[in-house]
């Protein structure tokens, strides 16, 4: 790339004309800054690298800053929430289904157990389907006894949760940031994402 230093000059009719005093080439021009640079004083090095670190600093922490955020609002979007149905089950189970993970909630008859697994350590989810009711299996990679079971479920809640979370490990795999969706827009991307036929 050659760059040229230009000097105006005016011709007989009044007009300017622009003559080329000398052409550089990005070599010679990095050598201008190369020796303009080095004619600073340590003083002033040391205030352009302070202020070089400054701008890197405040850059990272705008980034990391988005990151937060993000996650922020991915932990606190429930996406789907459904519980067994009362009354065949006195104490229903429910689960929720977050951005980055599924929380299950098993509930007794003076406690309730909380297991929450995030959406990577999801290896397989299906549903066993009876005439009424569905359970859902959630196989996580992260429990001992490998498998979380919520029964007494509508068929089609079942279904629907299933191929949520089903969308949900295809972003994750691909490493497709959600939190730039609405809520509305990221549940109807994941019902298309998932088109696995079920068994009926």
């Amino acid at each position: 790339m050659n760059l040229s230093m230009n000097t105006k000059m005016k011709n007989q009719s009044g007009g300017v004309n622009i003559k080329p005093e000398k052409l550089y080439t990005q070599h010679e021009v990095d050598d201008l800054f190369r020796k303009k640079e080095d004619g600073l004083t340590s003083e002033e090095k040391e205030e352009r690298e302070i202020e070089e670190d400054t701008q890197t600093v405040a850059k990272q922490r705008r980034q990391d800053d988005r990151t937060v955020a993000n996650l922020v609002k991915k932990s606190n979007r429930i996406l789907v929430s459904v519980s067994a149905v009362f009354p065949f089950d006195f104490f229903p189970d429910s689960i929720n289904v977050e951005e980055g993970r599924v929380t299950v909630i098993k509930r007794h008859l003076l406690s309730s157990t909380v297991h929450s697994v995030d959406i990577k350590d999801i290896s397989n989810i299906f549903v066993e389907r009876t005439i009424f009711f569905s359970q859902l299996v959630i196989i996580s990679k992260t429990f001992e006894d490998n498998e979380v079971r919520i029964g007494n479920l509508r068929n089609k809640e079942a279904v629907f949760v299933r191929r949520i979370i089903e969308g949900l490990r295809v972003f994750v795999n691909k490493d497709i940031d959600t939190s730039n969706y609405t809520k509305e827009e990221l549940v109807a991307k994941l019902e298309e994402l998932s088109t696995t036929e079920m068994v009926t």
